[in-house]
């Protein structure tokens, strides 16, 4: 028994000194290498990959901003649009470097069928988050329902660069090249 005690105490000795010399992953570094996996994941991996970067990428810092996030999410749950963009409003105006406030803000736009606000939104969104591929592929579908068949494919191409599993994106690609839009020769 004072062999066992002896031991765990030099684990925890040894874990407590690398501790102070090693450095914790920020969330930046973790997001990084999250995006990296998902790159070159397997598709059985990559919806728990999306997950984990959806949640690095909904919290805001604040659990006051994250609430108003999770309302401004449920109200375009319940279609009700112009609620969901009242919450979404408070929040990129209290937490305006928080990127996913301004994606679903976005969203909200698109769906109240305010064209021009949500390309202002995504394009904020992107500026503080380019690796969001959600925001990528919004950005896309707009391209594309506005008729800038080539600048949609451009933004699906991205999507798919980040995140080659993005179900969405890959349709949305095989529609296109149907179009003949985005084929290599």
């Amino acid at each position: 028994m004072a062999i066992k005690s002896c031991i765990l105490k030099r684990v925890v000795t040894a874990f407590a000194f690398l501790a102070l010399f090693v450095a914790p992953l920020h969330a930046d570094d973790v997001e990084q290498q999250l995006l990296e996996q998902l790159r070159v994941a397997p598709e059985s991996e990559a919806a728990r990959l999306d997950r984990e970067l959806s949640l690095i990428w909904a919290r805001s810092g604040s659990a006051a901003m994250d609430l108003l996030l999770k309302r401004g999410r449920d109200a375009m749950e319940a279609e009700d649009t112009g609620k969901a963009i009242d919450h979404l409003t408070a929040l990129t105006d209290h937490a305006p470097d928080f990127a996913e406030g301004w994606h679903a803000r976005a969203t909200a736009f698109y769906q109240a069928g305010l064209y021009g606000p949500a390309l202002d939104d995504l394009e904020r969104a992107l500026a503080l988050n380019p690796h969001n591929y959600n925001a990528i592929f919004g950005l896309g579908v707009m391209f594309q329902e506005f008729g800038d068949l080539e600048r949609a494919a451009e933004a699906f191409g991205r999507v798919l660069a980040l995140h080659p599993h993005h179900e969405n994106a890959k349709t949305a690609m095989e529609q296109l090249k149907r179009s003949g839009i985005g084929r290599t020769l």
